[in-house]
């Protein structure tokens, strides 16, 4: 499968902010393969919020409702992006980002097609009791088919949904206490990602 690696330097975007913690795929030919059969090839580019700044990083605790903190939330991580070809169409995407949990860093990976709908949602590193639980493809299957206007309620602070919306029927595992809220705030952190790096973007 070909490959084009595309590092966008923008504002300062160099060496130092790869020392933060990014969130990339183990085995991308691997993965982007099983998430998207039909692809041809993918491009990888690595994005950050610095180049947007302080007023960046606001609108996005704004709209994700909560405050960015810790080693995985700094402003210069970098968010590694897959750009995934069907011949010279965009056929979608994958981002992952990580996330604190309750015991130890959790990687959500979403794909998305290229109209911001979740494909599949992946679980690429997670150390919990309800591991084996979250990364069911029962769980996962409860994410298909959403976008980020079903999850612009949810709010991670209080770790609730509106009754009736679609991320108040996602049903937690047993066992996985605040390991799903961790997920689900995560889930929400991502699709705004992705929404602010190309969706927005594109609409501009």
């Amino acid at each position: 499968m070909k490959k084009v690696f595309l590092f966008l330097v923008l504002s300062g975007l160099g060496a130092s902010a790869f020392a933060a913690v990014g969130c990339d795929l183990n085995d991308p030919d691997r993965d982007v393969k099983h998430l998207f059969p039909e692809s041809t090839g993918y491009k990888t580019q690595y994005l950050s919020l610095k180049p947007g700044g302080a007023v960046l990083l606001e609108r996005v605790e704004k709209r994700l409702g909560d405050k960015f903190k810790g080693l995985y939330e700094d402003i210069e991580v970098p968010y590694t992006l897959y750009e995934i070809h069907k011949g010279t169409e965009t056929a979608g995407y994958i981002h992952g980002v990580n996330q604190k949990g309750e015991y130890g860093g959790i990687q959500v990976f979403l794909a998305l097609d290229a109209q911001g709908v979740i494909k599949a949602f992946y679980i690429q590193k997670l150390t919990s009791r309800a591991a084996k639980d979250l990364r069911a493809k029962e769980f996962g299957a409860q994410f298909k088919g959403l976008s980020l206007k079903d999850f612009e309620a949810y709010d991670p602070v209080k770790a609730k949904a509106p009754e009736g919306s679609p991320a108040a029927k996602i049903k937690s595992p047993a066992k996985a206490g605040k390991d799903f809220n961790s997920v689900m705030r995560a889930v929400k952190k991502n699709l705004i990602l992705t929404d602010e790096f190309v969706f927005s973007k594109k609409v501009k």
